[in-house]
């Protein structure tokens, strides 16, 4: 099963939470109470958020978190990169592909195409989508229209 993280998951409830006000400064305590994230976990993700450019942070008393650019222009696909590294469902379709058997292998371009078929998705939902609160959401998967619909 092809699954995000718990923490990148946690990370994109961070970043919804940030891009509903995102001119705004938040605290990492005030995003927890938001989201209902824990504090340290908050604090853990803003940092590597900050790290990794999809947010700022600002010390000080009047200080906080905030995104570094539009909630428009940060895809699911930067999420993912920045908190777990880029998709890639098989070894060889890794940029930094080591496997053994790949001189033997015949579905390496296969893996690859559908690999590049997912970053695609991913690069076509958006943080404002993301944040939005919708049961359902269509979209186009390998050239198909499909709706994904919330059942929580």
């Amino acid at each position: 099963m092809l699954r995000i993280s718990k923490l990148t998951d946690y990370g994109t409830v961070v970043l919804a939470d940030l891009a509903r006000a995102p001119e705004t400064l938040a605290s990492a305590a005030e995003i927890s109470a938001r989201t209902g994230v824990s504090a340290p976990t908050v604090s853990k993700l803003l940092k590597t958020l900050a790290k990794e450019g999809l947010v700022t942070s600002t010390r000080g008393a009047r200080g906080g978190y905030r995104l570094a650019r539009s909630p428009d222009a940060i895809s699911a696909a930067h999420i993912i990169d920045a908190l777990e590294g880029p998709v890639s469902i098989t070894e060889c379709s890794s940029e930094d592909s080591r496997c053994d058997f790949e001189e033997n292998c015949n579905t390496g371009t296969a893996w690859q195409k559908i690999n590049s078929a997912i970053r695609s998705a991913l690069h076509e939902v958006s943080l404002t989508e993301l944040a939005k609160e919708s049961k359902a959401h269509t979209t186009t998967f390998g050239g198909m229209p499909i709706t994904i619909e919330r059942t929580n």
